[in-house]
C-alpha cells in the first residue's frame, strides 16, 4: 500500500472551467442537444465519446467526479450515484438475479443488511451472512450459484477488519467477484489494490465530509461501469439512482481536501482510543493493539492516513449510553447524529439506529451490545481538551468512575 498514492493521483487531475475556471463548469443540464441526428443515434449505441445525451446517463460534472474516484482507488473507472445505497444496490443488482447466491459479512450497515435480508429475495438473490474474518466460514458458504463476496474493509458497526487480499484469493479460486464497501477507511485502504474486484463508497460521509450531500460511487474495470451505464441492461441507468450535477461538484471541491481530513480524523481518534482504553472502557479501534485485526490492518493501509476515525466504546447499557450522548452534545462535544466524516464528532447507539434493521437476536449474537456507542471522531485541533471534556461526562453518568488526582 506505501507505495500507492492515492492522493497523488487525485491532485494530478486538473481541469479547467469553461472560461478558464480553476474549478470544472457545472453542466446544469438535464439534456444535452446535437448538431446532426447521426450523433444523437451514435450516441444512444454508446459510440459518440465526449457527447452528452440525458443526465441520467452520464453527465460532464458527474464524469469529473467519475475520474476522480477512480483514480483514488485505482481502477479503471467509477459510476456516482444519488446515494450509497443507490451504489450498492445497483452494483448487486447488476451482477446478480434470479437464482444467485451472494456471501456477505454478517456485520455490514444497517441499510445494506436489510437490502440483502429482506428486498433481494424478492428477486430470488439470497445471501448467507457470514463471519467475514473467518477465512474457512466465507468458504464453507460458498455455493454453485454463488456470485459474490461482499464485505466492508472495516464493518459496521462493530469495526471488524476484512482481510481483503485472504478474500481475494477466495473468490478468484471460485470465480466470483469481491464486492467491498470502503467508506469508513478511503485513502487509508486501496481495496483494488489489494485484490477486490469492485469498490464502493458512500460518498456523504468522508470523501464529501461535511454532512451537506447524499451520494455514492461504484468503482470497477470499464466493462463493469459500462454494462451498469447501458441504456438496455444496466442498472444504474435504469434505476435512475443519478447524481445531481450541483452535488457532484460540491463533493469534487470537498475531495481535494480529503487527505488532510483523513490524517487529523486518524489521529483524534487514535488519541482517544488510547486514552480511553488506559481509563478501563471497553473500546473497539483498529489502531490499538488490543484490536483482533490490529496487526492484519497496519498490513492493510497506507500508514499516512493511519487506522481511521471511528470507535467504539460500551457505555454498559442503552440507558447509560443515550444518557452519555446527550450530555456530550450539550458539552458542545459533538452531536447525537447518524452518519460519519462531519467536522464536528457524531455519536450514535447503532443497535437502536444505524444497525436497528439487524434482528435483536441476531444483534446480541454478533457482539452489538445496547450499550455500544459508535463514535465518528471529528477534526478537533486541541483533542487532548476534547479527550479531558468527553472524560468529565463519562464520570458524570457513571460509565467511568470520578477520578481525585
Amino acid at each position: 500500500m506505501e507505495n500507492f498514492k492515492p492522493a497523488d493521483r487525485i491532485q494530478d487531475l486538473q481541469y479547467f472551467g469553461e472560461f478558464g475556471g480553476v474549478n470544472p463548469s457545472i453542466s446544469d443540464s438535464s439534456t444535452y442537444t446535437f448538431l446532426s441526428a447521426k450523433t444523437m443515434f451514435d450516441t444512444f449505441e454508446g459510440n459518440a465519446e465526449g457527447c452528452y445525451l440525458y443526465s441520467r446517463h452520464s453527465s460532464p460534472s458527474n464524469l469529473y467526479l467519475d475520474q476522480a474516484l477512480a483514480a483514488m482507488e485505482g481502477t479503471e473507472a467509477a459510476n456516482v450515484a444519488a446515494s450509497g445505497m443507490g451504489a450498492i444496490t445497483c452494483t448487486l443488482l447488476q451482477i446478480c438475479g434470479q437464482n444467485d447466491h451472494i456471501v456477505s459479512s454478517r456485520t455490514i450497515y444497517g441499510g445494506t443488511y436489510a437490502f440483502l435480508k429482506n428486498f433481494a429475495p424478492k428477486m430470488g438473490i439470497n445471501t448467507s451472512f457470514v463471519d467475514i474474518t473467518k477465512l474457512d466460514l466465507v468458504e464453507a458458504a460458498i455455493t454453485p450459484q454463488t456470485k459474490v463476496l461482499y464485505c466492508e474493509t472495516v464493518s459496521n458497526p462493530l469495526l471488524e477488519v476484512a482481510d481483503i487480499s485472504g478474500l481475494s484469493k477466495i473468490a478468484k479460486k471460485h470465480g466470483l467477484l469481491l464486492v467491498v464497501d470502503n467508506t469508513f477507511s478511503p485513502l487509508s485502504v486501496a481495496p483494488a489494490v489489494l485484490g477486490a474486484d469492485i469498490v464502493c463508497h458512500s460518498l456523504t460521509k468522508y470523501i464529501n465530509g461535511s454532512s451537506d450531500t447524499v451520494g455514492g460511487v461504484t468503482c470497477a474495470s470499464r466493462a463493469f461501469i459500462d454494462s451498469m451505464k447501458s441504456v438496455n441492461t444496466g442498472a444504474s441507468m435504469l434505476l435512475g439512482p443519478t447524481m445531481d450535477s450541483l452535488r457532484s461538484a460540491s463533493v469534487m471541491k470537498n475531495l481535494r481536501t480529503l487527505h488532510i481530513r483523513m490524517k487529523q480524523h486518524s489521529h483524534n481518534a487514535l488519541y482517544l482510543a488510547t486514552k480511553f482504553e488506559a481509563d478501563g472502557l471497553k473500546v473497539v479501534y483498529p489502531g490499538l493493539a488490543s484490536h483482533p485485526s490490529h496487526k492484519l490492518y497496519a498490513s492493510m493501509i497506507n500508514p499516512e492516513y493511519g487506522f481511521g476515525g471511528m470507535m467504539t466504546i460500551d457505555a454498559g447499557s442503552l440507558d447509560k449510553a443515550n444518557e452519555l450522548m446527550e450530555l456530550m452534545q450539550l458539552r458542545n462535544l459533538g452531536y447525537l447524529a447518524v452518519s460519519l466524516g462531519f467536522y464536528k464528532t457524531l455519536f450514535s447507539a447503532p443497535g437502536t439506529s444505524t444497525s436497528s434493521e439487524i434482528p435483536l437476536e441476531e444483534q446480541q449474537e454478533m457482539g452489538l451490545s445496547d450499550g455500544l456507542i459508535r463514535f465518528s471522531i471529528g477534526l478537533d485541533n486541541d483533542i487532548v481538551r476534547t479527550y479531558h471534556e468527553m472524560k468529565k461526562c463519562m464520570e458524570e453518568v457513571g460509565v467511568l468512575e470520578k477520578s481525585f488526582a
